[in-house]
């Protein structure tokens, strides 16, 4: 296996997970609330009465934030290898299993490994399984 140096980015993937902690630890300490994005949405679906404009200043957030990186030039165009279609499926394969599991990778992975959670730990390691299986049979058995 020979690694593909062009993506290989330590420095802004470094700098990307301290951008997440430092606002997952934000969030907690000054709304008490757990940056789980599929738990934000899911609440913005189902809004409750004064809920919602924290909800979605988070989400535009998120948006704006990548058209600002899109915009400086810093982000790049993402490549669909599998096409739109298999994209869109694969997006809501993930959203189901993520309100199945009760969260997400951010809530869990992020938010719950912090706090030391035992169904964070269970939730994230069959998620980074099942992300991994999928790949390897679609990359090296489906080819």
């Amino acid at each position: 296996m020979q690694i593909d140096w062009a993506n290989f980015t330590p420095w802004s993937a470094a700098a990307g997970g301290v951008a997440i902690g430092l606002a997952a630890g934000l969030m907690i300490l000054l709304l008490g609330r757990i940056a789980g994005i599929s738990g934000i949405v899911a609440g913005l679906l189902q809004p409750v009465k004064g809920d919602a404009a924290w909800r979605l200043a988070f989400v535009l957030g998120l948006v704006a934030s990548a058209a600002l990186l899109r915009l400086l030039g810093a982000a790049q165009t993402p490549v669909f290898d599998i096409g739109y279609g298999a994209t869109i499926l694969a997006g809501l394969l993930v959203g189901f299993g993520a309100r199945l599991g009760g969260g997400c990778t951010s809530g869990h992975g992020v938010c719950g490994l912090s706090r030391l959670s035992p169904r964070s730990l269970a939730a994230t390691a069959a998620f980074m399984t099942s992300g991994a299986l999928t790949v390897f049979i679609l990359r090296h058995i489906m080819g």
